[in-house]
């Protein structure tokens, strides 16, 4: 059984594992390395699980990548979410799944071909259910897009859920494992064997395996552990439009306009929106993180060029009915997560570097333990840390990164 509590100070405690992070990513960590047989203590420094990056997140997932190493995470990751109450062995779990599908829309021309061959790769990658949709059929399907627009990737096995409901399925799925809450790590120890202790401000967990899920703080612990990680932190915001007008279409997909980077869905109450400023410089991780006065209107602004509606929205909109929260993405150099071992420090695992963590910690988190019990070799995995002093990296095409 697993618990989840505010331990009081403690001497040691032992654990087989010990996973740092309580978003998405920590819990499906610590649920998969539970399921091995391990005793796994998981650390979060706040005082819930799933509450700072993944709180934050617009709550996404799609099969919609078009690289290989990312489509393998997030195909198996879908599947895990369509079946969520037999994955973690509890009936009754509700994610509230909405799988209302992905669209990519544009109306330039020259942006066109880049959808094609998106279509194509996903065909190549076998990820089913991807179609190009154009012309008359695009405005059939989706009346609500501006006549403007002419064509877009569709997959419809696509949508959101409850990350908050989500994290708790993982943690109250696990086995063997605890999870401390208002725990802050304060240092990791090692000795000449590798990895031997996480220090906590509660007292010592020693253990000979961690594995890094701490989001934006993960080149922090990183340090702690003697590793410089190539990790970026940026901000990202989204606005909840409260709405009830009648022009919203509540059945639409989670639409993305690949021109001008904006995105929004239906959202209980209303809709979310948000665009994806390519020049948002890095900024430092913090828990608390400021909001732009104007990033709802530039929202509004972007998201209506393709969706008009919006225009009529904004026409009744108040300030109580808006409201602006923000997280961070983590970006890699390639832009992709780091899954794995360390090779330099025994014993010290990775699951972080995610701008798309929510979508893709059910597989991430099950490969983490598939490489610590020997059932994959961590030559194999694309996303090993060390790719990147291997030199076998590159950026991605993927849409909205």
């Amino acid at each position: 059984m697993s618990k989840i509590t505010i331990p009081l100070t403690f001497n040691t405690k032992t654990a087989d594992a010990v996973v740092i992070g309580g978003g998405i990513v920590g819990a499906a960590t610590a649920f998969w390395l539970s399921r091995t047989g391990m005793k796994v203590i998981l650390v979060e420094k706040r005082d819930g699980l799933s509450s700072l990056t993944t709180a934050a997140s617009a709550e996404c997932f799609r099969t919609q990548f078009t690289e290989k190493s990312m489509a393998d995470i997030a195909l198996p990751s879908v599947e895990m979410f369509e079946n969520f109450q037999d994955v973690v062995e509890l009936s009754d779990i509700d994610i509230h799944l909405r799988q209302k599908g992905y669209l990519f829309v544009t109306d330039d021309e020259t942006q066109v071909p880049e959808l094609e061959k998106a279509i194509q790769t996903y065909q190549t990658l076998g990820i089913p259910g991807s179609e190009l949709i154009t012309g008359d059929d695009l405005h059939d399907r989706f009346p609500f897009l501006a006549p403007g627009a002419l064509a877009a990737s569709f997959n419809n096995r696509d949508g959101w859920l409850s990350t908050h409901e989500t994290t708790y399925g993982f943690a109250k799925g696990a086995k063997d494992a605890d999870f401390f809450m208002k725990t802050m790590v304060t240092g990791i120890q090692k000795d000449s064997q590798g990895i031997s202790a996480v220090e906590t401000d509660k007292g010592l967990i020693s253990t000979r395996l961690v594995i890094n899920c701490a989001g934006p703080y993960a080149g922090i612990i990183g340090k702690m552990a003697g590793l410089d990680m190539l990790l970026t932190t940026v901000r990202r915001q989204k606005a909840y439009i409260r709405t009830s007008h009648p022009l919203v279409p509540m059945d639409a997909p989670f639409t993305v306009d690949l021109k001008n980077h904006s995105y929004w869905r239906q959202e209980a109450g209303g809709v979310l929106c948000a665009w994806v400023d390519p020049d948002e410089p890095e900024s430092p991780p913090a828990d608390e993180l400021p909001t732009d006065w104007d990033f709802a209107a530039e929202s509004i602004h972007r998201t209506s060029r393709l969706n008009p509606f919006f225009e009529s929205i904004a026409d009744d909109l108040k300030a109580d009915d808006i409201d602006v929260s923000a997280g961070m993405y983590v970006y890699t150099p390639d832009d992709k997560p780091v899954i794995g071992p360390c090779e330099e420090i025994k014993g010290f695992h990775l699951n972080c570097g995610y701008w798309c963590g929510v979508m893709m910690s059910p597989a991430a988190g099950k490969r983490v333990a598939d490489i610590v019990m020997g059932k994959m070799d961590n030559k194999n995995n694309p996303l090993r840390y060390n790719r990147f002093s291997e030199g076998d990296f590159e950026k991605g095409d993927t849409f909205l990164k």
